[in-house]
């Protein structure tokens, strides 16, 4: 699908832009792969290791619409995965994460329609579903443009879909990179927000391939959900700290206690398919009728039932101590 294609990753220096870029360089001959983030110093440390002959490296911030234009030109997929992310920073600074992740959203779709590229996909959280943070409600405003950007693109523009998954293991900025600093710097109790709190939890390298299939599955307004584990806090301060010594430190300003994929008010505009979910369009698009129940790969999904909800805390697939620390070990 890639072989001979050029593909843009906005925010491309961070975790999901790097293992993405490892996966298409060694899994197809792209023509060009383009890492597109404001830091010159993460590109210039990105380049150390991906150095290809096909990789680019363009400075530019999402909010700037005419480099994004810029950027894009004979790009043929673009995959959305800047953002501001951190859920109490986002609390604190409001308005910068609205101009990231939402005027940021909106620069993203007008540039993909302004430089005609084939398929975009941006990545969405599961803090985006019954948002309660601003991190979350952002992200909830991003997934609506990204799906209504079908009917501004018209029958034959680009188009838009959203993959929104959980906590990805070991990424930069999350708990479990945060843990393993804290007991190497002497910690003998790691702070947990609250006892019963749980999380989706998903490796990197199984978000990318999740990213690539739905780049194939896509007809254009879906919002893509895996099927993958949780986690409870609990469970995983053992699996890393061998104890279950634990210090309570409070739900930080905007945080969950659980998190929700697919929430029961969209069950009735959700799909489910062997190993994941599919949030249809709520709106109609003008230009066509889209059967969403079978996709681009010729996988076929059933209408989930009434009042479905996909939560961390009822999910029935929860990784075991041995389970978590056998992924830490391989995600170290």
């Amino acid at each position: 699908m890639f072989n001979n294609k050029s593909i843009l990753i906005t925010g491309g220096t961070g975790s999901f832009g790097k293992c993405f870029s490892a996966y298409l360089t060694k899994n197809y001959s792209p023509k060009k792969v383009i890492i597109y983030s404001r830091d010159e110093l993460k590109q210039f440390e990105m380049q150390q290791t991906f150095n290809s002959s096909c990789m680019r490296y363009f400075i530019g911030d999402v909010r700037d619409k005419e480099r994004l234009i810029s950027a894009m030109r004979d790009v043929d997929y673009v995959v959305h995965a800047a953002a501001l992310k951190q859920v109490p920073a986002a609390e604190y600074n409001p308005n910068e994460c609205i101009k990231t992740n939402i005027y940021g959203a909106q620069n993203v779709i007008e540039a993909a329609i302004a430089a005609d590229v084939s398929r975009v996909i941006a990545l969405s959280t599961d803090k985006a579903a019954n948002p309660v943070n601003l991190y979350g409600a952002t992200k909830l405003a991003s997934d609506k443009l990204f799906v209504a950007a079908n009917n501004i693109s018209g029958a034959k523009g680009p188009r838009f879909a959203v993959v929104r998954y959980g906590n990805v293991v070991g990424s930069r900025g999350s708990v479990v990179p945060f843990f393993h600093k804290l007991l190497k710097d002497g910690v003998t109790k790691l702070p947990v927000t609250h006892e019963e709190m749980t999380r989706f939890w998903i490796t990197l390298d199984n978000g990318v391939e999740f990213v690539v299939q739905n780049f194939q599955r896509m007809q254009g307004g879906e919002i893509f959900v895996p099927k993958i584990p949780s986690i409870r806090i609990l469970d995983l301060v053992e699996s890393i700290s061998g104890t279950r010594e634990y210090e309570v430190v409070g739900i930080r300003p905007g945080e969950k206690l659980h998190e929700v994929m697919v929430p029961e008010e969209m069950a009735h505009h959700s799909l489910e398919f062997e190993d994941h979910y599919v949030i249809t369009p709520a709106i109609k698009f003008f230009d066509k009728t889209i059967n969403y129940q079978k996709n681009k790969l010729g996988e076929e999904g059933q209408p989930v039932a009434d009042k479905f909800e996909y939560h961390s805390g009822t999910n029935p697939h929860f990784l075991t101590i041995d389970e978590l620390k056998t992924l830490d070990k391989v995600t170290l």
